[in-house]
């Protein structure tokens, strides 16, 4: 099992990214795929998830509205499209899975309960 988080980047207040999870080893339309993020000198974060049981979708508070999960049958990945993005946006961003976890509304505030994590992919929001 093995994901990667792609598509961190610079970008300006205001402006937007799209994040990709890639995976080999597994099919992630099976399996539920949360987002996290760690910000330097802070605890990792959970971000946003979709459920495996039925693509269900949760948001952290400080995304909702302005960040959207979405899955790629085809391609086998998930997204995470990240507008109006703030300095405080700012972190590593990593995706997960956990092959036990079917609803990740709960999951979502525990990062620790996740098995298997991807290298993360930078995001730094700055003018």
């Amino acid at each position: 099992v093995q994901l990667q988080a792609s598509g961190g980047g610079l970008v300006q207040p205001g402006g937007s990214l799209r994040l990709s999870c890639t995976a080999s080893g597994f099919r992630m339309d099976y399996h539920t795929i949360g987002w996290f993020r760690q910000a330097p000198g802070k605890e990792r974060e959970g971000v946003s998830c979709i459920s495996s049981s039925d693509s269900s979708t949760y948001y952290a508070d400080s995304v909702k509205g302005r960040f959207t999960i979405s899955r790629d049958y085809a391609k086998n990945t998930v997204y995470l499209q990240t507008d109006s993005l703030k300095p405080e946006d700012t972190a590593e961003y990593y995706c997960a899975t956990d092959f036990e976890v079917r609803n990740c509304e709960v999951a979502l505030g525990h990062y620790y309960a996740w098995d298997y994590w991807g290298k993360g992919t930078l995001v730094t929001v700055s003018s």
